[in-house]
């Protein structure tokens, strides 16, 4: 069994693909997203999934690919923006290097808009975008080794912040 380099959560539209693929690349090592692993096994987008069987469906099977990605995968990993709502997920997230990759309001807004792709997010997007990280934001803290903030920073600056931020904490 081998354990992910580093598992980046954080809300939809942060950067945890782009993040996650450059640090990759820094690191030497591959990149993985559950996300990618659940449009892939279903054949359809999350969006689909999420109108033709609704939440819960979708969230069983995030739990399954995240539980299937932390044992298989060993280099960078980013999960879904909800996967943290899981105990369990958040229970085999103990003991792993997480990166929080962290977003005010504001930077949410400008980077995901009114995007049909984000289901949660149809109807208000700024106001559905704050109760949802007012429900998720201590869960990504308590799984977190680091917070990295992306507000007004490109994805190399926000790369290299959780590289220094992960090697302080291993000093």
């Amino acid at each position: 069994m081998s354990t992910p380099l580093i598992v980046l959560v954080g809300p939809m539209g942060v950067g945890k693909s782009t993040v996650g693929q450059l640090l990759a690349e820094r690191l030497g090592t591959a990149y993985r997203d559950t996300d990618d692993d659940i449009v892939s096994a279903e054949g359809r987008t999350i969006a689909e999934i999420f109108v033709d069987e609704g939440e819960p469906a979708f969230r069983a099977l995030e739990k399954q690919a995240v539980r299937t990605a932390l044992a298989e995968h060993d280099g960078v990993l980013a999960l879904g923006g909800g996967a943290v709502l899981d105990a369990g997920t958040r229970g085999l997230l103990a003991g792993q290097r997480v990166v929080y990759l962290s977003m005010d309001v504001e930077e949410a807004v400008k980077r995901t808009g009114l995007n049909a792709a984000r289901p949660l997010l149809a109807v208000n997007p700024r106001k559905q975008w704050r109760e949802l990280m007012e429900a998720r934001r201590h869960l990504y803290e308590e799984v977190a080794t680091v917070v990295v903030a992306t507000d007004g920073r490109t994805p190399e600056e926000v790369t290299q912040a959780a590289l220094d931020a992960l090697e302080l904490k291993e000093a």
